[in-house]
């Protein structure tokens, strides 16, 4: 059971720092030596990890921040000795950390708990889940210092646990232990309060990520660094996927299930029986729980209904593009036909746009059973309504 949950847990972890060591983090591109004169912005408050012994003409320090000192790490006085590579003299400024935000996809990623970065592999997320969701586990790297903009649409933001500084806290006493230290309050900033619940995602059919919220605060992130726009597809009428920040050529499906679904036994199936083939080797496939507004006559209600999602996007050119992952669509959907009362699948709707303007942009299929039977149910009852109606109207019924 251990190894299930370790299985099923999503560990991400946060890409930028704030070392002293990172030359990105300086405003001339490397790290200061000997004769130059640090300069950090007193108004900037700012959490650094020192991991070596520095000698420095001259530091000006914030009115706020913190260095944290690895074992041997600190800064002397320069003596002024020559010192090759370093005659510059230069004023090297800090960079402002300010502009890195929780919710840009771009500056997380899925690794094992260990922090070993996974390979890209056959699976992705849409954006929405790029982010750290309300059951996953955050690593910040060992012998890191960060600064993190948690502003947010949701007062608390839920996680399963945070590591940091190399110390695991996954209870929620732990976590409110470290909000009270010293360090908390320069590596966390604005108005998103983090909370650590220490559980998992209780339901075998899945939960849903939580991020829907923040979502155009993701997808502005997202795209600031494309220029603000999705990038051009080929296919004409691309497709939406819910928690994603823009349309895709490929094929979507939803899936209804029933109690007995399991969504990590029904992902591996789909991956070592189809996604496996040889034929589908440049498809990407992306599965969760999301979801769907509930719509009546065009109006959104505050009600939503979950369903299991699936993205199916391929590496094909031209009009070729998404025609594989339609291929898989639809072998999919025919095992459902097959095997879904098994699987606790009761229904589903595939949607397709590939760059084959031929073949058509959208295609569907719903399994018959519950979707007739609703129809049947809905058609029915406005009969009846209609019926009563009738002989009010004509004097029957008071």
């Amino acid at each position: 059971l251990l190894l299930l949950a370790a299985a099923a847990a999503v560990y991400k972890q946060w890409i930028p720092n704030t070392n002293f060591e990172t030359a990105s983090n300086w405003d001339k591109g490397r790290v200061p030596c000997a004769s130059d004169v640090v300069h950090f912005e007193k108004d900037k408050v700012i959490s650094v990890f020192v991991r070596s012994p520095y000698a420095l003409t001259d530091m000006y320090l914030p009115l706020n921040g913190e260095f944290v000192l690895a074992a041997g790490a600190g800064f002397t006085a320069f003596d002024g000795s020559w010192d090759p590579g370093c005659d510059s003299g230069e004023t090297v400024r800090f960079a402002d950390a300010e502009q890195h935000s929780w919710f840009d996809p771009m500056l997380w990623q899925d690794v094992f708990p260990s922090g070993e970065l996974k390979p890209s592999g056959r699976m992705f997320s849409v954006d929405e889940e790029r982010v750290p969701c309300r059951y996953d586990d955050v690593i910040f790297p060992a012998e890191t210092s960060f600064r993190i903009n948690t502003d947010s649409s949701q007062q608390v933001i839920h996680l399963r646990s945070i590591s940091v500084m190399g110390q695991e806290l996954s209870t929620p006493e732990s976590w409110a232990g470290y909000l009270q230290g010293p360090s908390a309050p320069l590596q966390f900033h604005g108005n998103g309060t983090l909370q650590v619940t220490g559980t998992g995602c209780p339901d075998k059919s899945g939960c849903a990520c939580g991020n829907a919220p923040d979502g155009p605060r993701i997808c502005a992130a997202l795209l600031r660094a494309s220029g603000k726009q999705c990038p051009v597809t080929v296919c004409q009428s691309p497709l939406q996927p819910l928690g994603h920040c823009c349309g895709v050529c490929g094929a979507t499906i939803n899936l209804d299930f029933t109690p007995d679904f399991d969504l990590q036994k029904y992902q591996d199936r789909l991956v070592q029986e189809l996604l496996s083939q040889p034929k589908y080797t440049g498809v990407q496939m992306a599965i969760s729980k999301v979801h769907k507004a509930q719509t009546f006559l065009g109006i959104v209600s505050r009600s939503s209904t979950p369903l299991i999602q699936i993205v199916l996007i391929d590496d094909r050119a031209g009009a070729q593009t998404g025609t594989a992952a339609e291929q898989l669509a639809a072998d999919i959907m025919e095992d459902v036909a097959q095997h879904g009362e098994a699987l606790g699948i009761s229904g589903g709707k595939m949607e397709v746009a590939t760059g084959n303007t031929f073949s058509g942009q959208r295609g569907s299929h719903t399994l018959s059973r519950i979707t007739v039977g609703t129809v049947m149910g809905l058609l029915f009852g406005l009969m009846f309504l209609g019926g009563i109606l009738f002989l009010y109207r004509k004097g029957k019924l008071r």
